[in-house]
């Protein structure tokens, strides 16, 4: 194996100790006892008798954050991990025997997981399982350098990222650096009986060249050599990744909108997302953000990652500049027009044009347009198109009259750039996979044109077959039980087609708290038999408020038309403002609490 770095780990003192079976003879256990004392003694174990002794929290820490974090363990020899850690405690008394085992036992499934799991890999335990499988002897530094060149372009897991394998290694590398650098201070300050951790040859080295060699015994001879030297560029690190800067703007964009980053984006519409060089194309659009972001390309052009971010989470659809550029500019943009797409014309080119006042009035429903208006937008539009342009130049962004949007490889590079940083951003295949509950929980909070795709992508994948869409209706009371708006939950039902249901489906939701009034109301609408008074009274009351015209129009009308609802109502309006407030507090309090209508 590579050369010894920590020096008395105990290591020979704890081999003597055992009893000689077959299985402590072993090569891998002794290089498991071998890591195992090397971590404990380099996290501070004490060593006064002659032999790290382990604690609870330092051996579940060895289990699920050093050992992933560090260590290339074959298939099969994980047992091995575990077992060193008991014989080890068994050489102390009071308890520590039957202590460690506890932790080691409840922490098995999180070290098992951890080990496996695609996330934690480094370069170094990357390459060290490659190698293994290539043949490799891994205590064998001229054997390992021989190999490592037919390991060029090899692919990574599915669903790793070069720059997630770059980021790992830079912080259990910033780990183990501290770590070694702590143990040789804690020596100095208070040198132990048993003697020094790290001699200071060794730390004259620097502690990133101790660090280096530990991980050569941890996982491959010389691999470190190899991966910052000949073969550097199986390894790039942080300077290789200079558009990770713009996956961090990506990210805040994706916080200000849904406050975590394991809320799902929608996805981009099946087909849309062709990838080309993932990483060359982000290092071309953060080019041309950081330029528009100079000074000069004021006042939108610090605009251009919240743009891309808009123009992902619409699913990609395109957006119309003149409706932007009114957002921009404070204009009154009809809600149920913000996330409508735009239709991107064919063989249109050159300069920006603001679209005439018809189309104006279409793009932001505002019916009282005029010329002046028109000639108010002009400048703000063209500004916006000009950023556009700029962006489209890198061939990731379009912009054709007033349509702009993300090409193909535009809308793969910014999901890319979501993914690195761990944003959910699923495929219209993977969300097609989803289980209907999770489906219906992220749909809620889309913007209703992607939404509906993905929920008749998922109907579709199924074959839209009867038993799909009962477990899809299924899932619509557990969303909205869990959901922060009930209301975008139940608005989901109007995207689906309910025209081309199986009516057996429909019926059976008739029961449903919360979509039991729209699956009536959908039957009847097909002329098909339904028995209303299977409709719980929660979702005849949920159906009422959302047809109650909320924060639109005067507030005299609005009231006239709950004033109708209640008249209609068993009980009279006490009684639906009770069940309104029983099915959905806070979508009451929002849509009555301007009316004047207390809630019980």
């Amino acid at each position: 194996m590579a050369e010894t770095v920590l020096t008395n780990t105990g290591l020979d003192r704890f081999l003597e100790l055992l009893d000689g079976r077959p299985e402590h003879r072993d090569p891998a256990f002794r290089r498991a006892a071998e890591v195992v004392l090397d971590l404990l003694a380099l996290r501070g174990a004490d060593r006064a008798s002659g032999v790290p002794e382990p604690t609870p929290e330092l051996v579940r820490r060895l289990l699920v954050e050093d050992l992933p974090a560090f260590v290339y363990v074959a298939p099969g020899e994980l047992p091995g991990y575990r077992a060193v850690v008991g014989e080890l405690a068994g050489r102390f008394d009071g308890g520590l025997r039957e202590r460690i085992a506890a932790v080691v036992d409840e922490s098995a499934g999180d070290f098992e997981r951890a080990m496996a799991d695609p996330g934690n890999l480094t370069w170094y335990r990357w390459y060290a399982s490659l190698l293994r499988t290539v043949g490799t002897d891994l205590g064998d530094a001229a054997d390992v350098r021989r190999r490592i060149g037919a390991l060029d372009g090899a692919p990574l897991p599915d669903g790793v990222l070069r720059a997630d394998l770059m980021g790992r290694t830079a912080l259990a590398d910033t780990v183990l650096a501290e770590a070694v650098a702590r143990a040789y201070v804690r020596d100095a300050e208070q040198p132990p009986a048993a003697g020094p951790l790290l001699t200071d040859h060794a730390v004259a080295a620097g502690v990133g060249r101790v660090a280096a060699r530990l991980l050569d015994r941890w996982t491959a001879a010389g691999l470190a050599d190899e991966l910052t030297g000949a073969h550097a560029h199986f390894a790039p690190g942080p300077d290789d990744f200079p558009h990770l800067v713009l996956a961090d703007a990506l990210l805040d964009e994706h916080m200000d909108y849904y406050g975590d980053p394991s809320i799902a984006v929608p996805p981009p519409a099946a087909g849309t997302g062709a990838a080309g060089d993932v990483e060359r194309d982000a290092d071309a659009l953060l080019a041309a953000v950081e330029e528009l972001a100079e000074e000069e390309h004021e006042p939108y052009g610090g605009e251009a990652p919240h743009l891309l971010y808009a123009l992902y989470q619409r699913g990609c659809a395109a957006d119309s500049i003149a409706r932007r550029a009114a957002e921009y500019e404070d204009w009154t943009v009809d809600p149920a027009l913000e996330d409508v797409p735009v239709a991107v014309p064919e063989g249109v080119t050159g300069g920006y044009v603001t679209p005439p006042v018809p189309e104006l009035v279409r793009l932001l429903g505002s019916a009282g347009l005029g010329e002046d208006d028109r000639a108010r937008l002009e400048r703000p539009a063209r500004e916006l198109a000009a950023v556009a342009d700029r962006l489209a130049a890198t061939g990731l962004v379009l912009r054709a009259g007033d349509a702009f949007g993300l090409t193909p490889r535009g809308a793969a590079t910014v999901r890319y750039l979501l993914r690195v940083r761990r944003v959910a951003a699923p495929t219209a295949a993977e969300a097609a996979a989803w289980p209907a509950p999770e489906l219906v929980a992220a749909a809620a909070q889309w913007p209703h044109a992607p939404a509906a795709g993905v929920l008749a992508d998922w109907l579709h994948a199924r074959g839209d077959t009867s038993d799909a869409w009962a477990e899809l209706l299924a899932a619509f009371a557990a969303a909205h039980s869990h959901a922060a708006e009930g209301a975008d939950v139940r608005a989901l039902f109007g995207l689906l087609d309910t025209a081309a249901a199986p009516p057996g489906a429909l019926r059976g939701a008739l029961r449903d708290p919360v979509i039991g009034a729209y699956a009536l109301h959908a039957l009847q609408a097909r002329g098909e038999e339904a028995d209303a008074v299977q409709v719980p009274v929660s979702a005849r009351a949920l159906y009422v408020l959302d047809r109650l015209p909320g924060k639109k129009g005067p507030l005299e009308s609005r009231r006239a038309a709950f004033d109708a609802a209640a008249a209609d109502w068993p009980g009279g309006s006490a009684a639906l403002v009770r069940a309104m407030a029983e099915a959905d507090r806070h979508g009451a309090e929002r849509v009555l609490g301007p009316l004047g209508v207390g809630l019980p």
